[in-house]
């Protein structure tokens, strides 16, 4: 059970950061959805850590953050917690 909640924290925090990277550049939802292929309710999805997200999203939400895919893995955790 340890090792879901720390799958579950990891999104939490790559939502939290997907959140900042898209407020950095002055962005709502729906003008990051139309600058890549999601809906903007997905996004919103992805930045609450609801939705376990898929490689071919990762590249979407690059794209229309005009950066590079391994900035949006660039936060911090402890991936230790996981040997407990």
């Amino acid at each position: 059970m340890v090792k879901n909640t720390n799958k579950f924290n990891f999104q939490l925090l790559f939502g939290r950061h997907l959140k900042e990277l898209r407020k950095k550049r002055s962005l709502s939802l729906r003008e990051l959805s139309q600058r890549c292929d999601l809906d903007y309710s997905d996004i919103a999805k992805y930045e609450k850590g609801e939705v376990n997200i898929q490689l071919t999203t990762i590249y979407e939400l690059a794209k229309g953050l005009q950066i590079s895919p391994k900035e949006l893995f660039d936060f911090d955790f402890d991936f230790d917690l996981d040997k407990n």
